[in-house]
């Protein structure tokens, strides 16, 4: 397994500057990153852990996140159930390639047509991996489901026969309406997905503030699609400046990666790609913190400033 192997040499992640809305930004800062991934996770906390994966808002890469971090649990040893929270624009059972296999719905499972292990979908590469549907494509759902549903829903999950699994990840809907407060009512932790950009963390931000009023106060971050050659040309924020304007922790820095398109398309996730993606090798590092209850640790090293002329704002 990839993530099990020992890193002999830090990782570095090219962040940026601190305070870009406060003062141009000055040169790169490189982030030194000393992850030791040579012996196997220690589950903390009590199990399960039920998780929520939001951003409010849309495009920012939640279901990519479920997904992988799905899969990379199961990987490494632990059960995982993840449930697609999105009722009529359902999308992980495409990113994992399921798309054939689920028959039923939790909406069969309430109306009393299918039992709760005909509606779980058990991966076909990693048995300790399921996945759960709240209903079908284009389907509208009773009146009566809400909260109180999905998390009777979770305790069904808890104490079925076979066991509990040690995770039930909610893949969370856009927004911040019903869907959003639904997703959000089993959970007791969070991973925040948001890009470097004002629109998301503006989103982002509102949306910290919600899951805090819901009682939920682990909540970790995953800053999605950066771009260093960017950051480096000082045209996107660094995720030194994300952390700081959000003020949580840090679970995973995911870089900007055309492989994610290609695994999306075809139902395949990139943490199994042989050989492992850039983006896959993050997401297996998030995976591994979100089992520890850990945050990125980082040592920061400052770079002599670079020399600009006269017409360097003018691109000179």
């Amino acid at each position: 397994m990839i993530c099990l192997q020992p890193i002999t040499k830090p990782s570095v992640l090219y962040l940026g500057p601190r305070k870009p809305l406060k003062k141009p930004f000055k040169s790169l800062t490189p982030i030194h990153s000393l992850l030791q991934y040579n012996r196997k996770p220690q589950l903390a906390g009590e199990t399960p852990r039920v998780v929520v994966i939001t951003s409010g808002k849309g495009g920012v890469g939640k279901t990519t996140t479920t997904a992988n971090i799905g899969l990379s649990l199961a990987r490494l040893g632990f059960s995982a159930v993840a449930i697609d929270a999105d009722v009529g624009l359902r999308n992980l059972d495409l990113l994992l390639g399921l798309e054939n296999r689920v028959n039923y719905t939790v909406v069969e499972v309430l109306n009393g047509d299918c039992r709760l292990d005909q509606a779980l979908v058990r991966d076909k590469r990693w048995s300790n991996f399921e996945l759960l549907c709240i209903s079908k494509p284009r389907s509208k759902l009773p009146l009566g489901f809400g909260g109180k549903a999905l998390t009777w829903l979770v305790e069904a999950l808890k104490n079925r026969e076979e066991g509990a699994p040690d995770f039930i990840l909610i893949d969370c809907p856009a927004g911040i309406d019903a869907g959003f407060i639904t997703a959000i009512t089993p959970a007791n932790e969070a991973v925040l997905v948001t890009t470097p950009d004002i629109t998301s963390l503006r989103d982002a931000d509102r949306v910290t503030g919600l899951l805090e009023c819901d009682g939920i106060r682990d909540i970790k971050m995953i800053v999605n699609r950066v771009r260093t050659d960017m950051i480096k040309g000082e045209d996107m924020m660094s995720v030194l400046d994300v952390q700081e304007m959000l003020g949580l922790p840090l679970l995973g820095v995911i870089p900007e990666d055309s492989e994610v398109i290609r695994s999306t398309n075809r139902g395949y996730p990139l943490v199994l790609n042989k050989p492992p993606a850039l983006a896959g090798l993050a997401f297996e590092q998030a995976a591994w913190r979100l089992v520890e209850q850990d945050s990125m640790k980082a040592v920061m090293v400052e770079e002599e400033p670079k020399k600009r002329g006269f017409f360097s704002f003018f691109g000179g």
